[in-house]
């Protein structure tokens, strides 16, 4: 399957086997809709069975990640909704949460300026997180009366940053500085706005260069040994390994190795 990059509700744009997606709506600091979020959640699912992208860039634009869910376009017709409505709502939100998780692809969030609330989420659900030094992450769900536990956050973020701090973020809504992330271990590395997107597809290329099935292996078990026991998680990894091990990728890196040349991989 071939990836898709004619979306309506975001930007895609593929570069060799790198998607770059960022929210479209500088002038409004980047918020979502009803229709980014289903659309945003179709696409991941769809990656899961692409063969033509092995890492996703998920980027700021115009200076912002995003603000999150639109306060016109969302909030306001959410306070008029049904409980059926919102619970499917909440589910198609959550179900975006799991779609990057399951898709098979590392993402890469590249964060500047405010990255809030539904935005703060999709940072939390990519692999690895650069930022500059204007990042504000905020998990800002309390200050409209709503609880912290929105998409998976309070099982993801204290895996991230510690119970007690995802704790404070949760409850207070306050922003998360970019030093404070960086030392908490939200945010892999801090470079400056001019660096952000040269820093963020260098790394998503080295990732696309590499071994893709066994990327997508690794990316498995990282999520799915949080919910293993340690003699799980090593039998899964035993048996996640033999199965790359039985790949041609493998090989490849073996034959490159004795003719002392750089491997090539090809994703299986």
């Amino acid at each position: 399957m071939t990836m898709r990059s004619n979306v309506n509700h975001f930007k895609c744009e593929i570069e060799g086997k790198v998607a770059r997606l960022s929210l479209d709506r500088p002038d409004k600091k980047n918020p979502l809709s009803f229709e980014s979020y289903a659309e945003l959640r179709d696409w991941f699912l769809d990656l899961r069975y692409a063969e033509d992208i092995n890492a996703v860039i998920f980027e700021s634009n115009g200076g912002n990640f995003s603000s999150g869910g639109d306060v016109h376009e969302i909030i306001g017709p959410l306070t008029k909704m049904n409980m059926k409505d919102l619970l499917s709502f909440t589910r198609m939100t959550g179900d975006l949460v799991k779609a990057m998780i399951n898709c098979g692809k590392p993402v890469i969030a590249a964060i500047d300026g405010v990255c809030a609330g539904a935005g703060a989420i999709i940072a939390m659900a990519s692999d690895l997180r650069i930022a500059t030094p204007e990042a504000k992450t905020a998990f800002l769900f309390n200050r409209v009366g709503l609880a912290g536990c929105d998409m998976g956050a309070c099982a993801i973020l204290p895996r991230l940053i510690g119970q007690g701090r995802a704790a404070e973020l949760l409850y207070l809504g306050r922003n998360m500085s970019a030093d404070e992330g960086f030392s908490w271990g939200f945010y892999n590395k801090i470079v400056s706005s001019e660096e952000l997107t040269e820093s963020a597809l260098s790394l998503a290329t080295r990732i696309a260069e590499g071994p893709g099935f066994a990327n997508m292996m690794t990316k498995t078990m990282l999520a799915q040994e949080w919910a293993m026991s340690i003699e799980q998680a090593i039998e899964a990894e035993a048996q996640a390994q033999a199965i790359c091990m039985q790949g041609d990728d493998f090989k490849r890196a073996y034959a490159a190795f004795v003719a002392k040349e750089r491997p090539i991989f090809r994703g299986c």
